[in-house]
């Protein structure tokens, strides 16, 4: 048994780190959700929707949100029509916490892993409002695509991203990079 576990030991210890931190970080995001009743919006949400309205007017677009009355979303109108409801899994921080979680798993130097979260945190922010915005114009002119779009489509994008900072990490930054 102690030959498997010596045999096995980097792969056990990323393992460790990753869903301690995980798991770390999922407990401190449920215990900030948990301040929220099932029928409101969490603050978080209500702050990605909002900057989401900004950048679509920043270019031009009518575009307006709405923290629904005793409800957990936030509608999105575009020309004055309900476009798409978001909900607290729509503002990508269960994304960035897996996103957190490998890094810190395969970590590097303190300060580039810190940088990298930091850094790879925003990025994913940004583009979690671009993929809104952009879902949201896509379900205005293809309504009849919304399952496609909103099921397979900008999860790919948004997903994608994070597996190309995951690769990025461990080939450039990580103690395991060459």
């Amino acid at each position: 048994m102690k030959k498997y576990f010596i045999l096995y030991r980097p792969f056990l210890v990323f393992l460790a780190k990753f869903f301690l931190t995980y798991l770390v970080l999922s407990l401190v995001y449920q215990g900030f959700l948990y301040r929220f009743s099932q029928h409101s919006v969490d603050a978080i949400t209500q702050f990605v929707a909002a900057n989401t309205v900004q950048m679509l007017k920043f270019f031009g677009l009518d575009f307006d949100n709405q923290v629904m009355p005793d409800a957990s979303f936030v509608m999105l109108f575009y020309k004055q029509q309900p476009i798409a409801r978001m909900i607290e899994g729509c503002n990508a921080i269960s994304v960035i916490i897996l996103f957190v979680s490998f890094v810190v798993a395969f970590s590097g130097k303190l300060k580039a892993t810190l940088l990298f979260i930091l850094g790879g945190s925003v990025l994913i922010y940004i583009l979690n409002l671009v993929r809104i915005a952009l879902l949201c114009l896509a379900l205005y002119h293809f309504p009849e695509q919304q399952e496609l779009l909103h099921t397979i489509i900008f999860p790919l994008f948004i997903y994608g991203v994070v597996f190309l900072l995951w690769v990025i990490w461990v080939n450039k930054f990580s103690l395991y990079a060459k």
